[in-house]
């Protein structure tokens, strides 16, 4: 399992090369998340409506490698935007992929941007 969470890697806007077009906005609901495929990997895909933001992460859980982070709850942790995994609900940062719980590692985060009605998800490869 260790080989699935291996093709995540966290992707900062300096280190984007591909900008993906995911899909328009109206495909993705309001304060909830929908999946996207990139390649062979599953990303979750989030507009956070009422903070007027959009995030996007892994969508396997470490906790027990489900695929299920984006159908996850959104919420707000101090502060801190995160999805609460729907099967046992670990929290993850969605701006730096970090587990608010304390007791696993960070997911993977990509920055995302909205041009002319489509949702675009960063890629470093």
């Amino acid at each position: 399992m260790e080989e699935l969470l291996e093709q995540y890697k966290s992707t900062t806007v300096q280190d984007v090369t591909v900008w993906f077009k995911a899909a328009q906005v109206s495909k993705f609901p309001s304060n909830g998340g929908a999946c996207i495929k990139y390649k062979d990997k599953q990303i979750a895909v989030f507009n956070f409506e009422r903070k007027k933001a959009w995030y996007a992460c892994q969508n396997v859980c470490p906790h027990k490698m489900e695929m299920v982070l984006s159908r996850g709850m959104i919420g707000d942790q101090n502060g801190v935007p995160k999805v609460a995994c729907p099967m046992h609900k670990k929290t993850f940062s969605l701006e730096n992929g970090e587990n608010l719980n304390g007791d696993l590692d960070p997911i993977a985060t990509y920055p995302v941007k909205i041009e002319n009605g489509f949702v675009y998800v960063g890629f470093s490869e």
